[in-house]
């Protein structure tokens, strides 16, 4: 079943990631068509970090990539928000990214969406001005979440050493 806008937003409960979530994770992420845009499928060890990455930033900012648990508690992905990495060449350095992250199961009920307004609830609650979502333009899926969400595309550009183009969208949150 596929949300519209007069159909009810399905149960989701946003946490901060555990230590168990990194295996969590792992398992729903690991198909190579949720990874598509994001460069397949990654090793366990690489879902460890990240999710520990995501306490640090809950406890010094408030806010996070949380864990998306469904209506029955099940973790279903991943949906909240994280400063660009500096680290990067490129894309928007000093920016606050949302972003959302289902496993295939997941997809097409609504629930990307439901928890990007209680990411962006949460957001305006820590004082968060403003956000990003950084998407290829493939990707159907989370361009439809990022405008439904009402994001406005700000910019097209290509990614670094290839093909693809990527959109920044944004949103302005307070």
């Amino acid at each position: 079943m596929t949300t519209s806008s007069t159909s009810p937003l399905p149960a989701v409960r946003l946490r901060v990631p555990t230590d168990e979530d990194a295996h969590a994770w792992h398992r729903v992420f690991d198909d190579p068509e949720v990874m598509e845009f994001l460069g397949g499928p990654a090793e366990a060890s690489l879902y460890e970090e990240f999710t520990a990455r995501q306490r640090m930033h809950d406890a010094r900012l408030g806010y996070c990539l949380w864990t998306l648990l469904d209506g029955e508690g099940q973790v279903i992905g991943f949906t909240g928000a994280q400063p660009w990495p500096a680290e990067k060449a490129w894309g928007p350095v000093g920016e606050i990214e949302i972003g959302w992250r289902l496993g295939r199961a997941a997809w097409g009920h609504g629930y990307a969406y439901a928890a990007a307004l209680a990411t962006v609830d949460r957001l305006r609650a820590a004082g968060v001005p403003h956000v990003v979502a950084m998407i290829q333009d493939g990707n159907l899926r989370s361009i439809a979440v990022a405008e439904r969400l009402g994001m406005t595309l700000a910019e097209t550009f290509p990614l670094p050493g290839g093909t693809r183009r990527v959109r920044r969208y944004e949103l302005a949150v307070s």
